[in-house]
């Protein structure tokens, strides 16, 4: 019994030390899951204007601070749902890039609250040779006549969104496409003037950084301005001016009877 007695003590204080970090593992465990709540994240990159279902998405716990406010976090919130912009793996879902409920898909679940879509037909010149891609902005150029029956282009709609190039909502490598037709989000207004401008002249794209907000008022661009930026300034000729005359030396006259003389 006496050499039993070591080797039970021994046991005894295994248990003992495996019973205290089970309890601090589990004290650990709930303290982390008291720090952090549950997300819903995308399982995978989803592409714009996608229908969701439980394969896509999948729940994880982050930290309190972490975490969004509108950040869903049950799949009931989220499955059949459409996605309005591309979501990365990993990424929370948010209400913001969710269309409402009841959304039946297609382009129209990718417009903003207010928004319309309109389509303009272009060409490799006029489609910015296929770098305006959806998720992109440009700016809508016309070319028409003043009312004095002279050409001019002008800029009519600044930072415009483009939605679609054909019939691709979503972005494909970030490659260059030509396109016949472009899709892009406009207000009513802003549609109004892009019909009317399409009735008047020829329509063109010019792409703009993404970060560029800062709004451009110009007068438009005629035939005399091309003229005039083209044609060199003409040399003015220097002109040499001959020196003064040198002045002359006056002298006093002195009449001698009739005769005059200098002195």
């Amino acid at each position: 019994m006496r050499n039993l007695r070591p080797f039970v003590m021994i046991l005894m204080s295994l248990g003992i030390g495996l019973a205290a970090m089970t309890v601090a593992a589990q004290w650990l465990r709930d303290r982390g899951l008291q720090q952090t709540r549950a997300v819903l994240v995308a399982a995978h990159d989803v592409a714009a204007g996608i229908r969701l279902d439980r394969s896509m998405l999948q729940v994880v716990h982050w930290p309190n601070d972490a975490v969004l406010a509108p950040a869903l976090a049950q799949l009931e919130e989220a499955e059949g749902r459409i996605t309005t912009s591309p979501l990365l793996r990993g990424e929370p879902l948010l209400q913001a890039k969710l269309a409402a409920k009841g959304e039946t898909g297609g382009l129209s679940a990718l417009l903003a609250e207010g928004r319309r879509a309109v389509t303009v037909k272009v060409n490799e010149i006029v489609g910015v040779a296929g770098f305006a891609l959806p998720g992109n902005y440009v700016d809508v150029m016309v070319h028409t006549t003043d009312p004095q029956n002279q050409p001019v282009s002008r800029i009519v709609l600044e930072r415009i969104r483009v939605m679609a190039v054909a019939q691709d909502a979503g972005p494909q490598d970030n490659k260059p496409r030509v396109v016949n037709a472009v899709t892009l989000e406009v207000t009513p207004q802003e549609a109004e003037r892009m019909d009317l401008a399409r009735s008047v002249g020829t329509l063109s794209l010019v792409l703009r950084s993404q970060n560029d907000t800062a709004p451009v008022a110009t007068q438009g661009a005629r035939k005399r301005d091309v003229l005039l930026a083209e044609a060199p300034a003409p040399e003015t000729p220097r002109v040499r001016h001959a020196p003064p005359p040198a002045a002359r030396e006056e002298r006093p006259e002195v009449l001698r009877g009739v005769k005059a003389s200098t002195q």
